[in-house]
């Protein structure tokens, strides 16, 4: 799952490998998308998929620039297209 939205068959996916795994074993997902799940894939599946990952949750919540971006911009590794 990225941020580009997902079709309806690996939007299920994702929701039966999560749904498989709740209250079974630990599982971790990290993620970018900033407004919800329910913009990558079909809301139903999106609250359903959510509802199991929050139940037992420890959430870590991040913020701060770019790594990627400030190496970049640094020399290091890819040069920034200008």
């Amino acid at each position: 799952m990225g941020i580009l939205p997902a079709g309806r068959d690996a939007a299920e996916a994702f929701y039966r490998v999560i749904d498989a795994a709740y209250e079974r074993r630990s599982i971790a997902v990290t993620t970018h998308i900033p407004d919800g799940f329910d913009t990558i894939m079909p809301k139903i599946l999106a609250t359903a998929t959510i509802d199991r990952l929050l139940h037992h949750a420890h959430l870590v919540i991040t913020k701060g620039a770019s790594h990627r971006l400030a190496e970049a911009l640094a020399g290091k590794g890819v040069t920034p297209l200008t």
